[in-house]
């Protein structure tokens, strides 16, 4: 499908039809990335995305205990010397 670059004030613009809008998902934002000559077009990915995934791997492989646990259990300088109850 072939469409042509409008102008849009000082910049240009295109107008994506309704179908290729309906049929890749794409709403109100929208993510651009230029990559070896082309523009690639597609919905924003979720910063966390594929997380939850990665967190179920982690409990099934028994890995989702804290690194610096004895630290966390550790008082820091300020608790030591600021803190009041």
């Amino acid at each position: 499908m072939r469409t042509r670059l409008v102008p849009i004030g000082n910049s240009r613009g295109i107008r994506i039809p309704r179908t290729l809008i309906d049929q890749c998902g794409l709403t109100d934002e929208i993510e651009l990335e230029p990559r070896h000559g082309q523009l690639i077009v597609r919905s924003p990915s979720s910063t966390r995305s594929g997380w939850e995934a990665a967190f179920q791997k982690m409990t099934q492989n028994s890995d989702e205990e804290l690194l610096d646990a004895d630290a966390a259990s550790r008082p820091t300088e300020w608790e030591r010397t600021q803190w009041k109850w």
